[in-house]
């Protein structure tokens, strides 16, 4: 760890440090990072001190995947300063971070190539599989002692098998969804749930902490898959139940905004009411996970309590009712559509003034 005065137009840097790209902090508060070109503060993003600590030399990322969830995950590690590939099928999905300063890749293979960390976020096991393994997969172009980091809602059995195919050829791999919300990945500030080797955790938690926090070590491969489940299972079965809480309100002559501030301020309140009924109250259902992805994740749910011998009369009931969404509104709808079943069967709309389309 080098210290480094940094002050814009102003030679005070270590010359050892000229030409290198650098995240600094102050009192363990990350604020930017500040590439060096002789002597001076090229760019900086953040707050400028007097003094910094240069903590972490930015390291060859690479990403695969930039959906509704991917591009804010590959965003943050381009916002902290490391150099980022990125791949994609939809080509046009990286046009924002290839101008915050990513670069293109036209294959995961191409993208392994280059990188010494290689983050996947995809929508289905048989994408993470073809991703990882396939003929053009990370696999392919990943050097021995390279770390996939897998950010994908997974089957726990799969990842297992993906990893011992990785460590077959010196490829470490770590599991690392993500839970709170698209929005909460956009402000780098998401839940981070991790499963694998613990050294191997250990050596990339720096890198972790620059997609959000807390950053939680679950245990060995599959421990993660199997919370990140569980708790997308408690979401959904919430989201049902504000729906149905809601729908009551309106239909007893209740005023809908202040009948969300009251669930709110109640033992009765959730994240999920905090945050997702908004967005039914507005009517744009906008959350940013389709109902295709709120399916499997149920389906995950109900096959964990099959193979642990758990009843899950609950989740069981909720994904059939999820499976009814799916087949009226489409794979592509947001989850949160799973609350017009109701309001279309009573004919009843749940809309109220001031709130967003979008969660901020």
């Amino acid at each position: 760890m080098a210290a480094a005065y940094v002050r814009t137009g102003v030679d005070a840097v270590p010359k050892p440090l000229f030409g290198r790209l650098f995240r600094l902090r102050k009192v363990g508060e990350w604020y930017g990072c500040a590439a060096i070109r002789s002597g001076s503060v090229e760019s900086f993003s953040g707050i400028i001190w007097s003094k910094e600590t240069c903590v972490s030399e930015a390291k060859q990322v690479g990403f695969v995947g930039l959906g509704h969830l991917g591009m804010y995950l590959a965003s943050s590690l381009v916002r902290h300063g490391h150099h980022v590939t990125v791949s994609d099928l939809n080509r046009s999905a990286a046009d924002g971070l290839v101008a915050a300063g990513a670069t293109w890749a036209d294959s995961a293979e191409d993208v392994a190539k280059v990188s010494d960390v290689v983050f996947t976020c995809l929508p289905s096991p048989s994408a993470v599989s073809m991703v990882i393994t396939g003929p053009k997969g990370v696999l392919a172009g990943m050097r021995p002692g390279g770390t996939i980091i897998d950010m994908s809602t997974q089957d726990r059995e799969e990842t297992i098998r993906l990893a011992a195919i990785a460590w077959s050829v010196g490829v470490h791999m770590l599991e690392c969804p993500v839970t709170g919300g698209v929005h909460k990945a956009a402000e780098g500030d998401i839940t981070v749930l991790v499963g694998g080797d613990e050294a191997i955790f250990e050596s990339h938690r720096d890198l972790l902490s620059a997609v959000g926090q807390p950053i939680l070590y679950m245990g060995p491969l599959g421990s993660a898959s199997v919370i990140k489940v569980i708790t997308n299972m408690l979401a959904f079965i919430n989201l049902v139940a504000v729906g149905e809480a809601l729908m009551l309100a309106k239909r007893g002559g209740l005023d809908l905004a202040k009948s969300f501030e009251a669930i709110k301020e109640s033992s009765g309140n959730s994240f999920v009411h905090e945050t997702e009924g908004q967005v039914i109250l507005n009517g744009s259902y906008n959350i940013g996970f389709t109902m295709d992805l709120a399916c499997k994740d149920l389906g995950f749910a109900t096959q964990f309590g099959r193979q642990f011998g758990v009843p899950l009369e609950l989740a069981g009931l909720v994904e059939q009712i999820f499976i009814r969404s799916r087949a009226q509104y489409g794979g592509q709808a947001w989850s949160t559509q799973v609350v017009k079943l109701l309001e279309d069967a009573l004919g009843t709309d749940l809309r109220a003034d001031g709130f967003p389309e979008v969660l901020q």
